[in-house]
C-alpha cells in the first residue's frame, strides 16, 4: 500500500505539472457608500417583517397573509428549492461509496433436458456451474449470491466542489423564493393601494358631476328666464358630458387592478370583494432605511447573486479537478453454495479487491473546454452579483428621492385645491348673481376637478413610494432570520 500511494502521488504530480488549469475562483471588490444621499427620518432603522401593517389597513393585512399562502409564483419557487434539495442529495452521493448486491440461480437437469433459471440483483452474472455431484443426480444446482462495492477516492476535491456547488445552489434558490415572496406582498401592497385610490377618484369624478349638474340647472333657469343665450346652455351641458365620460375608465381601470390583484392572491378575479371604499383612514408610513453596509444582508436578491457566483467558484474547482487523474477503489465478496437433488451439499466464498488510476490524455479538448466554460460563468456572475448590488443601491436612492419629492408636490397641490375650491364657489356665485358671465365658472370647474384628482394621484404616488422603498430595503427580511414572508412561503 506504501508503495501503492508514493506511485499515484508521482502519477498526480506528473499530471499536475501537464496541466495549465489556468485562475482560480475570483471575489469581487465591492466599494459602498457610508451613508444614502437622500437621508430619510429615521435613516438607522430598517423595516419590521410585517412592513405592510404600516398603512394601517386590517383589509390589506389579511390579503399579504392569503397571498403568501397561496400566490402560484411562491409556491413555483417553492418547488424549485424542492428540486434543488433533492439535487443536492443526489450530488452528495458521490461522496459515499456504491454498494450492489448480486443473485444468480443455475439449475440444470439430467443429460438433453437442460433447464437455466436465474435472477440478478444487478446487470453483472457472476454465477457458474461449480460442478460437484453425482453424475447420475437428477437435478443440480448452484446458487451465487455476493456484494460489490465502489469508491472514486476523492483525491483532489472534484465530488466534495460539486456537493459545494449544489449546496450554494439550493441556497441560491431558497433566496430566490424569497425574492418572490417580497416581489409578491410588495406587488400586493401596491396594488391595494391603487384599487383604493381609484375608488376615490370615482366618487370625485360622481362628485364633480354632480357639481356639474347643478351648475347646469342653473345656466337652465336662466335661459328659460332669456338672462343668457343657448350658447351657455350649450357649454354647461358639454362639460356636463365630459364629467360623464370621465367615470368608466376610472372603473375599468379599478376592475383591472382588482382581477390583476385576485391573481397575486391566487384567486379566481370574480370571487374578489374588497370591502375598502378609499384612501380614508389609511397611513402614509415612514420608512427607516438603514446604512448602505446591511443592504447586503437586507436583500434575497443580493444574497441571490452571492450564493450563484459561489456555485460557480465550486463548479470552476470541479471542472479543474477533473483534468487530474482519477482513482478508483472496488471490491466483490462471493458466496457461493452447491445443492445435488435440491440438497445444498457444499458453499465457499472468495473476495476480490482492486484500484484504478485514470488520466486524461486526449479528449479532443473535452474537459478544457469545460473548465472554461465553468470559468466564464463564474465571470459573468462576477459582473452580476455586482450589478445587483449597484441596482439595489439604486433602488433605495430612487425610493428616498421620490418620497422627498412627492412630499413637497403634495404640500403645494394641496395649496392649489384650497385654492381652486374657492375660486369655483366665488365663480358660481358671481353667475348666479348675474355679475359674472358662465366662462369662468367653466374654468374653475375644471381646475377644480384637476387639482383634487391631481391630489389623489399623488397621494398614490407616496404611498407607493413608501412601498417601492420598503421592497427596496429588502422588505423585513435579512439573511440567517426568518421572516413571516418565509414562514408562509414554505411548502
Amino acid at each position: 500500500m506504501t508503495m501503492m500511494r508514493k506511485h499515484w502521488l508521482l502519477l498526480g504530480v506528473l499530471a499536475l505539472a501537464g496541466c495549465d488549469l489556468g485562475p482560480g475562483p475570483v471575489q469581487p471588490k465591492i466599494s459602498l457608500p457610508t451613508a444614502w444621499e437622500e437621508q430619510s427620518p429615521a435613516a438607522t432603522t430598517w423595516p419590521a417583517a410585517d412592513w405592510w401593517k404600516a398603512f394601517g389597513s386590517a383589509e390589506l393585512d389579511g390579503l399579504m397573509t392569503e397571498a403568501q399562502a397561496n400566490n402560484l409564483d411562491i409556491a413555483a419557487a417553492a418547488a424549485r428549492v424542492m428540486q434543488a434539495e433533492a439535487q443536492l442529495r443526489v450530488t452528495g452521493a458521490s461522496l459515499f461509496p456504491l454498494v450492489n448486491f448480486t443473485s444468480n440461480v443455475k439449475q440444470r437437469g439430467p443429460a438433453g433436458d437442460p433447464k437455466l433459471i436465474e435472477g440478478s440483483g444487478s446487470s453483472s452474472n457472476l454465477s457458474r456451474d461449480l460442478g460437484g455431484g453425482s453424475s447420475s443426480s437428477r437435478h443440480s444446482s448452484s446458487v451465487d449470491v455476493g456484494l460489490s462495492a465502489s469508491y472514486e477516492l476523492d483525491f483532489w476535491g472534484k465530488n466534495r466542489d460539486n456537493v459545494n456547488a449544489a449546496a450554494a445552489s439550493l441556497q441560491s434558490s431558497r433566496f430566490d423564493r424569497e425574492t418572490v415572496a417580497l416581489t409578491v406582498s410588495s406587488g400586493v401592497a401596491s396594488t391595494y393601494l391603487q384599487i383604493m385610490t381609484l375608488k376615490d377618484r370615482i366618487a370625485l369624478a360622481r362628485q364633480n358631476l354632480e357639481n356639474a349638474q347643478s351648475v347646469e340647472r342653473v345656466v337652465e333657469s336662466k335661459t328659460r328666464n332669456g338672462a343668457v343665450s343657448g350658447l351657455d346652455l350649450a357649454q354647461q351641458q358639454s362639460q356636463v358630458s365630459a364629467q360623464q365620460a370621465a367615470i368608466p375608465p376610472l372603473e375599468l381601470q379599478e376592475k383591472q387592478a382588482t382581477n390583476a390583484l385576485a391573481l397575486l392572491l391566487g384567486r379566481n378575479p370574480e370571487q374578489l370583494k374588497l370591502t375598502g371604499t378609499g384612501l380614508k383612514g389609511l397611513t402614509l408610513p415612514t420608512v427607516g432605511s438603514g446604512l448602505p453596509s446591511g443592504l447586503l444582508t437586507r436583500r434575497p436578491d443580493i444574497q441571490k447573486a452571492e450564493a450563484d457566483l459561489t456555485s460557480a467558484n465550486a463548479n470552476l474547482l470541479a471542472a479543474r479537478a477533473a483534468m487530474l487523474p482519477t482513482i478508483d477503489l472496488s471490491a466483490n465478496l462471493s458466496l457461493e453454495a452447491l445443492a445435488t437433488n435440491f440438497a445444498f451439499a457444499g458453499a465457499g466464498a472468495a473476495y476480490s479487491a482492486a484500484a484504478s488510476l485514470l488520466q486524461p490524455i486526449f479528449d479532443a479538448g473535452q474537459l478544457r473546454g469545460q473548465k472554461d466554460v465553468a470559468a466564464g460563468k463564474q465571470l459573468e456572475l462576477v459582473q452580476t452579483y455586482h450589478s445587483t448590488i449597484l441596482t439595489a443601491l439604486s433602488d433605495v436612492e430612487n425610493a428616498l428621492a421620490s418620497i422627498d419629492s412627492l412630499k413637497t408636490q403634495q404640500q403645494w397641490q394641496e395649496a392649489q385645491v384650497a385654492q381652486a375650491g374657492t375660486a369655483f364657489a366665488i365663480a358660481q356665485s358671481q353667475y348666479r348673481s348675474g355679475s359674472s358671465e358662465l366662462l369662468p365658472v367653466l374654468d374653475a370647474q375644471r381646475t377644480v376637478f384637476q387639482a383634487e384628482d391631481s391630489r389623489l394621484t399623488i397621494l398614490l404616488s407616496q404611498l407607493q413610494a413608501a412601498v417601492s422603498l420598503y421592497k427596496a430595503l429588502g422588505g423585513g427580511w435579512q439573511s440567517g432570520a426568518k421572516t413571516a414572508v418565509a414562514a408562509n412561503a414554505a411548502p
